[in-house]
C-alpha cells in the first residue's frame, strides 16, 4: 500500500490565522510535538519574509527529528532578478532545511494581474527557481497556487506550469485550492485527470472557505493524490486550511491508508489540544474525533444503547484517537488517559491503585475551575506525584507583595516584589525588581531559593501567556497563566488559574521551580 504523506503547515499557514501569533519559542515547541506525533513533513515558515521566521530556522538547525523533515517555504524568484541574486532564494538556502517548497502562479489571471509578466516568463520563473534549488537542496516540492481556479479558466496553461515544475526536478506537484471555494466532485475529477498525466507525486492543499477542505483533501486522495497539506485544528487565513485532526483519522480508520501508526493516532487529541493551548485559543468542544463532545451522550435512548454496544451511536472507538466516551451528568471517562500519562512520565506507581480514580476526580474539578494541562505537562506530572506521595515540599511561603509604581507619564512603571519563605526551618526575606510584576516575583523567588538550591540558577522563564476564561466578567474574570521554563537541556510548561493574575502566575512559577528541583 502506497504511503500517504502528511505535510503540516501550521507554523506557516496556521500562523496567518486571525487571533494567532506564534512566538519563536511557540513554533519550536509545536515543531517538536509534530515530530513526536510522526508528521512526515513540517513546514516551518518563510525564512525570507520576516525576522521571526529567520530566527526560527536559525534555532531549528539544532532540530534532530525522529520522524519528520523540516521544510522552508518560498516563492519563485523575482522576475526582475536572476534566481541566484534573489534575496528570498538566498534566505531559503540559508535555512538549510532538507525540503524546500516553492509556490508559483498557475492561474493565467494571476500571472497577468499580480505578477504582470508574460505567460512564458512565468513558466521560466518556475523552471529556473526549481532547477536552481534542486542543485542545492535534497527535496523540492511545487505548490501550484490557485491551481483549480486556473484549471477551470485555462487548463492548457495550468498543465504547462506543472510540466515546467516536473521537468525542473520537483518531487511533488501540490494542487492548491487557494481561494477555498471548490466542491469535492470537481476536486476528484480534476485530480484524477492530473494524476494520470504525471509520473511524480500529486498533492493537495485545500483551504476551507466553503467548508469543504477536509472533504476535498479526502477526494484528492481517492483520485490519486499521495500528499495532503493542512494544519492542526484547521488553523489558517480566512476560514482556515484542511484540518489534519480530521483528515488523518479519516485516512487511517475509514480508508485504511498508510499515513500514521495506530499507536501514534492515540495521541491525536493530545496534539490538537497542545497546539490550541500554545496558540492561546479556546478548545472547540464539538470538533470531530477529539472534541470533548465528540463521544458525549445525553439522550436516554442513546445512553442506554451505548452502554450495551458503543457502536450503536459511535462511528469509531474514541480511544483510537486518544478521546473517551462520556455520559453527561455522570461522566464515565478519563481513567485510561491518566494511566497513559503515568506511563508517559515513567512513574513507578500502581496503576490499579484507587488513587488513579482520585486523580480523575481531582482533574475534573480543576478543569471546571479553568485548569488545562495540555502545554503544561510539568504541572500535571506534579499533580500525579502529589497524589501518590512522590512529591517533596522544598519551601513554605510566608507571604509576598508586588508593587507596581508609575512615577511619570511616558515612562515605564517600576515593578518590585518582596517575598518571605521558610526553607528547612530557616526564614528567608528577599526583594527584587523586574520588567513587569511577574518577572519581579520570579526574580525575588529565585533570589530567595538559589542559595539553598543552586541548580535554580540554570532555570529561565522562556514564555508567558495569559488567557481570560470567564466571558462577560471584565476585569474580575478568571485567568489562566501558562508559563514555559527551561534549563538549557529541557523545557517544561506549568499552569495556574485564579481571578487574580498575580496569584495565577505564582501557581505556575512555583510548579516550575518544584518541577526543576524534583528532576534534580
Amino acid at each position: 500500500m502506497r504511503k500517504i504523506e502528511i505535510y503540516d503547515t501550521t507554523l506557516r499557514d496556521g500562523s496567518q490565522s486571525e487571533d494567532v501569533s506564534f512566538s519563536v519559542e511557540d513554533k519550536l515547541r509545536i515543531l517538536y510535538k509534530l515530530d513526536e506525533f510522526g508528521i512526515q513533513y513540517i513546514e516551518g515558515g518563510w525564512p525570507g519574509a520576516n525576522p521571526k521566521d529567520a530566527e526560527f530556522f536559525d534555532h531549528a538547525k539544532k532540530f534532530k527529528p525522529s520522524a519528520s523533515a523540516l521544510a522552508a517555504f518560498g516563492a519563485t524568484h523575482r522576475a526582475s532578478l536572476k534566481v541566484s541574486e534573489d534575496p528570498s532564494i538566498k534566505a531559503l538556502l540559508a535555512a538549510e532545511t532538507p525540503v524546500v517548497t516553492i509556490f508559483g502562479k498557475t492561474w493565467d489571471f494571476h500571472v497577468r494581474e499580480a505578477l504582470r509578466v508574460s505567460l512564458q516568463r512565468n513558466l521560466d520563473l518556475i523552471y529556473d527557481t526549481i532547477t536552481y534549488l534542486k542543485k542545492r537542496v535534497p527535496t523540492v516540492f511545487y505548490d501550484a497556487e490557485h491551481f483549480f481556479d486556473g484549471y477551470k479558466a485555462n487548463p492548457e496553461y495550468t498543465i504547462k506550469t506543472l510540466e515546467a515544475a516536473q521537468s525542473a526536478g520537483a518531487e511533488c506537484l501540490v494542487l492548491c485550492d487557494t481561494n477555498g471555494g471548490c466542491m469535492p466532485g470537481d476536486i476528484k475529477d480534476i485530480v484524477k485527470k492530473i494524476s494520470g498525466m504525471f509520473d511524480i507525486s500529486i498533492g493537495i492543499h485545500a483551504h476551507n472557505d466553503a467548508e469543504c477542505a477536509v472533504a476535498n483533501s479526502i477526494m484528492a486522495v481517492e483520485a490519486g493524490a499521495t500528499q495532503i497539506q493542512g494544519t492542526i485544528n484547521g488553523l489558517g487565513e480566512r476560514c482556515g486550511n484542511a484540518n489534519l485532526i480530521s483528515v488523518i483519522p479519516n485516512l487511517k480508520l475509514k480508508l485504511n491508508k498508510n499515513c500514521i501508526t495506530l499507536n501514534k493516532l492515540k495521541k491525536l487529541k493530545d496534539l490538537s489540544r497542545y497546539v490550541t493551548e500554545i496558540a492561546n485559543l479556546r478548545h472547540f468542544k464539538r470538533q470531530p474525533f477529539i472534541g470533548d463532545s465528540a463521544f458525549a451522550h445525553k439522550g436516554g435512548v442513546h445512553v442506554s444503547a451505548i452502554q450495551r454496544h458503543p457502536e450503536t451511536y459511535e462511528h469509531i472507538r474514541p480511544e483510537k484517537v486518544g478521546n473517551y466516551q462520556r455520559v453527561l451528568v455522570s461522566d464515565l471517562g478519563g481513567k485510561s488517559n491518566i494511566i497513559r500519562k503515568i506511563k508517559d512520565f515513567k512513574l513507578k506507581v500502581d496503576q490499579d491503585s484507587p488513587k488513579v480514580t482520585q486523580i480523575v476526580t481531582e482533574l475534573k474539578q480543576l478543569e471546571s475551575q479553568g485548569f488545562q494541562y495540555e502545554g503544561a505537562e510539568a504541572s500535571f506530572e506534579l499533580l500525579i506525584k502529589k497524589t501518590f506521595g512522590l512529591h517533596r515540599k522544598f519551601f513554605d511561603l510566608i507571604g509576598f507583595r508586588v508593587i507596581v509604581e508609575k512615577r511619570k507619564e511616558g515612562e515605564e512603571p517600576l515593578c518590585e516584589a518582596t517575598i518571605m519563605l521558610k526553607v528547612g526551618g530557616k526564614r528567608q526575606h528577599t526583594a527584587a525588581d523586574g520588567n513587569g510584576p511577574v518577572n519581579a516575583l520570579d526574580n525575588a523567588l529565585r533570589k530567595a531559593l538559589e542559595q539553598f538550591y543552586p541548580q535554580l540558577k540554570e532555570v529561565e522563564l522562556i514564555d508567558y501567556k495569559v488567557r481570560v476564561l470567564t466571558a462577560g466578567k471584565g476585569t474580575s474574570a478568571n485567568v489562566r497563566v501558562l508559563i514555559e521554563s527551561g534549563d538549557g537541556k529541557h523545557k517544561w510548561g506549568t499552569v495556574g488559574v485564579s481571578e487574580n493574575i498575580i496569584e495565577a502566575s505564582w501557581q505556575a512559577l512555583v510548579d516550575s521551580i518544584e518541577y526543576k528541583l524534583l528532576r534534580g
